[in-house]
């Protein structure tokens, strides 16, 4: 495989932007031949002509704008990276990749996230859900920088990342005006029977129900199951069954789910973890969100 010379490339760039070769020799204290012979090992390891001359001038040749743009992002980002690590800021935005396992709801993930875009620094966010299994293995290549995950990374996942545990939260569940009413006298005897929308198995929210329904011998009918969370609460508001959710985010189910709650299910919790490969704390958008969850969502 052949190697790129940075240093060719430094100089390549150099050149480019003063517009001589005769300028360049004033930014990087070499002698004209120098550069040139620099210049001509760089074309000859990129196999294209960089260069053609018009006048005095070295004018860019089609090839040789497609280098000169990838190296003006090459040192924008080397000269950034050492502000970085000299503490001065940067002026490019914090790029912060996060993975949302697909059962944390979508209303607490973004209540989760909010604080991480309020920061002094401007921060750049991407997020991707996906099952946790696969949103830790990207984490352990650092394509993620977070996992927020309704349940906590175990030894049989054999990944080398740690836990933080954000907040715990109660259980509600929640139905359209009609159903609350029906169900709503002996709560929460009253789900016996009552059609009720689940998420699919192997998500810690359903085995907590399910043992919670076992507990109280409550059988309610399963009208359907979901892995979407949010299409689960776009079923309940069509008003075909009752459903669970953290009463975290009670105010926002009701307001934007147009629902009433029933009342809360003893003994039911649901925590939510930050996942990272950080056994401390560091990222700021990281300590941003642990710190908003502790001390206001979940508080």
């Amino acid at each position: 495989m052949a190697w790129l010379n940075y240093h060719h490339l430094y100089y390549f760039w150099t050149v480019a932007r003063e517009g001589s070769i005769a300028r360049a020799t004033q930014k990087l204290h070499l002698t004209q031949p120098t550069i040139s012979a620099q210049l001509r090992a760089l074309e000859d390891n990129l196999g294209e002509k960089l260069f053609h001359r018009t006048g005095r001038r070295l004018v860019l040749t089609e090839m040789g704008q497609v280098v000169y743009r990838y190296a003006e992002e090459i040192f924008t980002l080397g000269r950034e990276l050492q502000d970085v690590i000299a503490g001065r800021p940067s002026g490019r935005p914090i790029r912060f990749s996060v993975g949302i396992a697909d059962q944390v709801p979508k209303l607490l993930s973004h209540r989760l996230l909010a604080p991480a875009l309020g920061l002094a620094e401007p921060v750049q966010l991407l997020c991707r859900e996906g099952k946790p299994d696969r949103l830790f293995a990207d984490l352990t290549t650092h394509s993620l920088d977070l996992v927020l995950t309704d349940a906590p990374l175990t030894a049989d996942t054999k990944v080398r990342a740690f836990n933080h545990l954000l907040g715990e939260t109660d259980v509600a569940v929640y139905g359209v005006a009609s159903l609350a009413e029906k169900h709503r006298r002996g709560f929460p005897r009253s789900l016996d029977g009552a059609p009720f929308l689940l998420p699919t198995e192997g998500t810690a929210l359903r085995r907590s129900l399910e043992e919670f329904f076992d507990r109280e011998r409550i059988r309610p009918v399963i009208v359907a199951e979901f892995s979407d969370s949010a299409l689960l609460k776009v079923f309940g508001m069509g008003g075909l069954g009752l459903f669970a959710v953290p009463t975290a985010i009670h105010d926002d189910v009701r307001r934007q789910y147009s629902v009433k709650a029933l009342g809360t299910l003893d003994g039911v919790r649901e925590s939510y973890y930050a996942v990272t490969i950080e056994r401390r704390l560091r990222h700021p958008a990281v300590l941003a969100i642990s710190e908003a969850a502790r001390n206001r969502l979940f508080a």
